[in-house]
C-alpha cells in the first residue's frame, strides 16, 4: 500500500509534476478582437454538459491574453491534431506572432478556428468561476464541426510534453 503524503508535498513544482501524469488534449481558443486574431492554447479543455451544451477550459489569472480575449462576442475553440505540437507552442508564445502562417477561419461573430484542426466549436462565455490561481471558463456552444476522416489523433499534453495517442 502506498502512503499519501502531507501538505508539505503540495508546493507548485510538485503539483505540476503530479498533475502532469494525467494526459490532456490541447485546444486553441481564439477570436477576432479589435480587428485582429487573439488566442491561446489550453490543455484543460473538457466537455461539461449536453443540455445546455457547455464545454470548459481553465486560464491562469495572470494571463495577459485572457482580458482581451474575453471581450470577444464569440470565441472559437479548435481541437488540435497530433501534428500541431509546433502550433500549440506558437499559440503559447509571443502574442504578436501567435497566428503567423496559420490558416484560420473567422465567423461573422468573430470566432476564430484553425482550418486543419480535428474539430471546432463556436462559443460564447456562459460563466467564469474563480478557482484559486486560475479561472474556469464555461463556454456555451452555438455551432460545432469536425474535420477529417477520424484517422488523425488529437494532440496530447503529458508530463509537460506534447505527444500522440497510440493504439
Amino acid at each position: 500500500m502506498t502512503t499519501l503524503h502531507t501538505n508539505q508535498d503540495l508546493d507548485p513544482a510538485r503539483l505540476r509534476e503530479v498533475f502532469g501524469i494525467f494526459p490532456t488534449g490541447v485546444v486553441a481558443v481564439a477570436a477576432v478582437v479589435d480587428g485582429v486574431p487573439v488566442g491561446l492554447a489550453a490543455s484543460s479543455f473538457t466537455s461539461v454538459s449536453l443540455e445546455p451544451p457547455l464545454v470548459s477550459f481553465s486560464i491562469a489569472n495572470t494571463s495577459k491574453t485572457w482580458p482581451d480575449l474575453r471581450r470577444a462576442a464569440h470565441m472559437g475553440v479548435t481541437i488540435l491534431a497530433d501534428h500541431h505540437h509546433t502550433v500549440a507552442r506558437q499559440l503559447a508564445g509571443t502574442v504578436e506572432r501567435r497566428f503567423d502562417g496559420l490558416s484560420l477561419t473567422a465567423s461573422s461573430e468573430g470566432a476564430v478556428t484553425l482550418d486543419d484542426g480535428l474539430a471546432h466549436f463556436d462559443t460564447t462565455i456562459y460563466r467564469e468561476v474563480l478557482a484559486g490561481d486560475h479561472t474556469i471558463v464555461l463556454l456555451r456552444l452555438h455551432a460545432v464541426g469536425r474535420h477529417g476522416t477520424g484517422d488523425i489523433s488529437p494532440l496530447v499534453f503529458h508530463r509537460s510534453r506534447f505527444g500522440r495517442l497510440s493504439a
